[in-house]
Protein backbone atom coordinates (compact mmCIF):
# COMPACT_ATOMS: atom_id res chain seq x y z
CA UNK A 1 0.00 0.00 0.00
CA UNK A 2 2.87 2.53 1.09
CA UNK A 3 4.73 1.52 -2.18
CA UNK A 4 1.70 2.40 -4.23
CA UNK A 5 1.14 5.38 -2.93
CA UNK A 6 4.50 6.73 -3.24
CA UNK A 7 4.65 5.82 -6.99
CA UNK A 8 1.05 7.56 -6.80
CA UNK A 9 2.56 10.90 -6.17
CA UNK A 10 6.14 10.13 -7.61
CA UNK A 11 3.87 10.12 -10.65
CA UNK A 12 1.67 13.08 -9.96
CA UNK A 13 4.93 15.39 -9.33
CA UNK A 14 6.40 14.13 -12.67
CA UNK A 15 3.34 14.64 -14.86
CA UNK A 16 2.83 18.45 -13.04
CA UNK A 17 6.61 19.02 -14.08
CA UNK A 18 6.55 18.13 -17.36
CA UNK A 19 3.23 20.54 -18.13
CA UNK A 20 5.08 23.74 -17.25
CA UNK A 21 5.24 26.38 -19.85
CA UNK A 22 8.71 26.66 -21.24
CA UNK A 23 9.20 29.86 -22.62
CA UNK A 24 9.00 33.31 -20.64
CA UNK A 25 7.42 33.33 -17.24
CA UNK A 26 4.75 36.22 -16.89
CA UNK A 27 6.11 39.55 -15.28
CA UNK A 28 5.01 40.85 -12.17
CA UNK A 29 5.49 44.84 -12.67
CA UNK A 30 5.92 46.25 -9.65
CA UNK A 31 8.02 43.36 -8.29
CA UNK A 32 9.99 41.46 -10.48
CA UNK A 33 13.63 42.96 -10.57
CA UNK A 34 15.84 43.48 -13.84
CA UNK A 35 18.55 41.14 -13.30
CA UNK A 36 20.97 43.04 -14.66
CA UNK A 37 20.45 46.69 -13.01
CA UNK A 38 18.34 45.61 -9.88
CA UNK A 39 15.80 48.18 -10.64
CA UNK A 40 11.93 47.00 -10.37
CA UNK A 41 10.46 46.58 -13.84
CA UNK A 42 7.50 49.26 -14.01
CA UNK A 43 6.46 48.73 -17.96
CA UNK A 44 5.91 44.96 -19.21
CA UNK A 45 6.07 46.32 -23.09
CA UNK A 46 10.11 46.88 -22.67
CA UNK A 47 10.82 43.99 -20.36
CA UNK A 48 12.79 41.22 -22.19
CA UNK A 49 14.04 37.63 -20.73
CA UNK A 50 16.80 35.61 -21.03
CA UNK A 51 16.18 31.97 -20.95
CA UNK A 52 19.69 29.36 -20.47
CA UNK A 53 20.19 26.59 -22.19
CA UNK A 54 19.44 25.01 -18.28
CA UNK A 55 16.14 26.70 -18.06
CA UNK A 56 16.81 29.47 -16.06
CA UNK A 57 14.96 32.51 -16.41
CA UNK A 58 16.61 36.23 -16.06
CA UNK A 59 14.17 39.22 -16.29
CA UNK A 60 15.23 42.83 -17.40
CA UNK A 61 13.29 46.13 -17.25
CA UNK A 62 15.31 47.06 -20.78
CA UNK A 63 16.36 45.73 -24.05
CA UNK A 64 19.64 47.47 -23.03
CA UNK A 65 19.72 45.45 -19.66
CA UNK A 66 19.55 42.60 -21.37
CA UNK A 67 22.42 43.24 -24.45
CA UNK A 68 24.47 44.36 -21.35
CA UNK A 69 23.74 40.88 -19.66
CA UNK A 70 24.40 39.07 -22.45
CA UNK A 71 28.05 40.85 -22.75
CA UNK A 72 29.23 40.39 -19.11
CA UNK A 73 28.10 37.41 -18.40
CA UNK A 74 28.64 34.93 -22.03
CA UNK A 75 28.48 31.86 -20.23
CA UNK A 76 24.78 32.14 -19.77
CA UNK A 77 24.15 33.75 -22.42
CA UNK A 78 25.38 31.18 -24.98
CA UNK A 79 23.09 29.13 -26.82
CA UNK A 80 20.24 31.24 -24.41
CA UNK A 81 17.24 31.99 -25.53
CA UNK A 82 15.93 35.38 -25.49
CA UNK A 83 12.60 37.35 -25.43
CA UNK A 84 11.37 40.46 -26.14
CA UNK A 85 7.49 41.86 -25.90
CA UNK A 86 5.56 43.15 -28.81
CA UNK A 87 4.74 46.48 -28.04
CA UNK A 88 1.59 46.72 -29.83
CA UNK A 89 -0.38 43.06 -27.97
CA UNK A 90 2.04 43.48 -24.79
CA UNK A 91 2.81 39.88 -25.49
CA UNK A 92 6.35 37.86 -25.29
CA UNK A 93 7.90 36.74 -28.93
CA UNK A 94 11.81 35.55 -29.78
CA UNK A 95 14.29 38.26 -30.15
CA UNK A 96 15.10 36.62 -33.27
CA UNK A 97 11.41 37.53 -34.48
CA UNK A 98 10.93 40.71 -33.47
CA UNK A 99 11.55 43.98 -35.75
CA UNK A 100 13.43 47.11 -33.49
CA UNK A 101 13.04 50.77 -33.54
CA UNK A 102 14.90 53.02 -32.11
CA UNK A 103 15.13 57.01 -31.06
CA UNK A 104 12.62 59.67 -31.41
CA UNK A 105 10.19 60.31 -28.65
CA UNK A 106 10.49 56.91 -27.08
CA UNK A 107 11.62 56.72 -23.42
CA UNK A 108 12.38 53.30 -22.02
CA UNK A 109 12.72 52.71 -18.47
CA UNK A 110 16.97 52.28 -18.82
CA UNK A 111 17.45 54.81 -21.97
CA UNK A 112 17.24 52.16 -24.47
CA UNK A 113 14.69 53.85 -26.22
CA UNK A 114 14.18 50.70 -28.47
CA UNK A 115 10.91 49.40 -29.14
CA UNK A 116 10.32 45.45 -30.53
CA UNK A 117 7.39 44.35 -33.00
CA UNK A 118 6.49 41.20 -33.93
CA UNK A 119 4.94 42.97 -37.08
CA UNK A 120 7.38 45.14 -39.65
CA UNK A 121 4.16 46.78 -40.74
CA UNK A 122 3.43 47.85 -37.08
CA UNK A 123 6.87 48.69 -36.52
CA UNK A 124 7.25 51.38 -39.32
CA UNK A 125 4.12 52.93 -38.30
CA UNK A 126 5.54 53.41 -34.90
CA UNK A 127 8.65 54.53 -35.64
CA UNK A 128 6.57 57.24 -38.38
CA UNK A 129 4.62 58.50 -35.23
CA UNK A 130 7.58 58.65 -32.62
CA UNK A 131 10.55 59.93 -34.87
CA UNK A 132 12.04 56.87 -34.22
CA UNK A 133 14.57 54.74 -36.94
CA UNK A 134 13.82 51.03 -37.92
CA UNK A 135 17.12 48.88 -36.68
CA UNK A 136 16.23 45.63 -37.95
Amino acid sequence: MKISKILFISASVLAIMSCQKSGPKDIAVGKDQCDNCRMTITDVKYATQLITDKGRTYKFDDLSCMTMYESSNPEKATNAKTYVVDFASGQFLEKSRATFIKGGSIKSPMGGNTQAFRDKAAAQKAAAATGATLTK
